[in-house]
């Protein structure tokens, strides 16, 4: 087995004295975990970080021995990520996520998008709606995706408002209200393809994210879901994503 491609450092583990186990979310092979012989050095000191984005080729003898990795750094988004805390949380939960949730050497296709958008965005004001993006589209790609299309209750199409943490279908605002402190808000922001959310929609966006993606996919595999990831919306409410402002 041999190929190359590029990817996003998710995970390091060292083995050895010099060498380390790297795992790389990469877009024609998803999830790429390979040993890194010599990478403990000082030279290598800013190419192996969280968030960098590295290509690679990767090498077995027989599918079944782990992939030799021969990287060099493209791009070093790392620096975006330690200068601010609210970041460098974030990346520590797409990196825990991805880790736990990408299929290896599969193909991620469209859903790669939302990965490099994420990166690509980072030193933009909008970059936490493009984390927020991946994580909705992480739930469609895991197949566990919500039905946004028409009310549970009703069958209506229109004045969508709610989500049901029961079933993950929409509810409309007319029979949801009654019950709205036990429902999710229906992601607007994500239907209408809009990058400017309110910081408000941001934090229920990811309470919706964190509910579903620990119910219908870490529990039923027998997930530990990543603590760095649980009350991700809560922690980033408390710092610069304060809720409750309007949209201009």
């Amino acid at each position: 087995m041999h190929f190359t491609d590029e990817g996003y450092i998710i995970n390091m583990r060292r083995h050895g004295e010099r060498g380390l186990i790297l795992s790389l979310v990469s877009r024609e092979h998803g999830k790429v975990t390979g040993f890194v012989r010599g990478a403990i050095s000082k030279k290598n000191l800013s190419t192996f970080q969280l968030g960098n984005l590295i290509e690679f080729s990767a090498y077995a003898r027989v599918d079944d021995n782990m992939l030799a990795l021969r990287v060099e750094l493209k791009t070093s988004f790392a620096a975006y990520f330690l200068a601010d805390v609210d970041k460098l949380r974030v990346l520590t939960s797409f990196c825990a996520l991805s880790d736990s949730c990408m299929p290896e050497l599969q193909n991620l296709e469209r859903f790669y998008y939302y990965i490099k958008s994420f990166f690509n965005f980072i030193d933009e004001e909008s970059w936490l709606t493009h984390y927020s993006y991946f994580e909705y589209y992480l739930m469609e790609f895991l197949g566990v995706g919500l039905d946004l299309s028409e009310c549970a209750a009703t069958g209506a199409t229109e004045n969508l408002e709610y989500i049901s943490p029961k079933t993950g279908k929409a509810v409309c605002a007319e029979a949801g209200y009654p019950y709205r402190n036990r429902l999710y808000k229906y992601p607007h922001y994500i239907v209408e393809q809009n990058y400017q959310p309110t910081a408000e929609e941001l934090i229920n966006l990811l309470d919706l994210t964190e509910f579903f993606l620990y119910k219908n996919f870490f529990a039923t595999h027998n997930l530990k879901f990543p603590e760095c990831r649980a009350n991700l919306s809560k922690t980033l409410s408390n710092h610069s994503f304060g809720v409750g402002k309007n949209r201009n």
